[in-house]
């Protein structure tokens, strides 16, 4: 995160220290977040947020009217699955992998090649408490997605984790896991 005090974010505190913050101070911490550019500016650009429901609508409705260069920005700020995660956000995210056998990591390694090799662009999906044998199980079934079908389902997840994301940041209790319905999308 940046360089910001954000002493004892409660819903109340979190919210007044997100809305209180400079245009350059919000952007930069939400870069932790997602690091689409247009995304975090049009989050700014709807400050002050009421609630924390108003965050996560801005965020739904900012995401989805990225171009898909934006997307691809977003995606480039993710670590592959199954590798190093270069920030505390993806780490903790990624938490269900540490504890993988060397079989399952190599084998998410050469799914992970199959992606990009199909699609281009590394694999994304909300990993968020899932172990690495879930995760390379959704990774596989998404790979008999055309590319159509998959953006959206990336920018289903981008929306997830961007979500669980901004609740951290804003204090405001666990984010919400994926419901049934959006686990079938994937």
């Amino acid at each position: 995160m940046a360089d910001i005090d954000q002493s004892d974010p409660t819903d109340s505190v979190g919210l007044e220290w997100f809305n209180g913050l400079s245009s350059q101070q919000v952007l930069s911490v939400l870069h932790e977040v997602c690091s689409a550019a247009a995304w975090a500016e049009a989050i700014d650009d709807g400050r002050p947020f009421a609630d924390t429901e108003a965050v996560l609508d801005a965020s739904d409705d900012a995401l989805a009217s990225l171009t898909e260069a934006d997307v691809d920005t977003a995606l480039a700020g993710h670590p592959r699955i199954g590798e190093r995660a270069h920030n505390a956000s993806s780490q903790a995210e990624q938490s269900g992998v540490t504890g993988a056998g060397r079989d399952v990591l190599d084998e998410l390694a050469r799914a992970n090649a199959d992606y990009e090799d199909r699609f281009g662009h590394v694999y994304l999906v909300f990993a968020n408490g899932r172990p690495a044998d879930e995760l390379l199980q959704i990774l596989r079934s998404r790979l008999s997605n055309d590319p159509a079908t998959e953006r959206a389902v990336i920018r289903t997840e981008l929306a997830k984790i961007n979500r669980r994301r901004l609740v951290g940041l804003l204090g405001t209790g666990p984010a919400p896991s994926p419901s049934p319905s959006e686990e079938s999308q994937a």
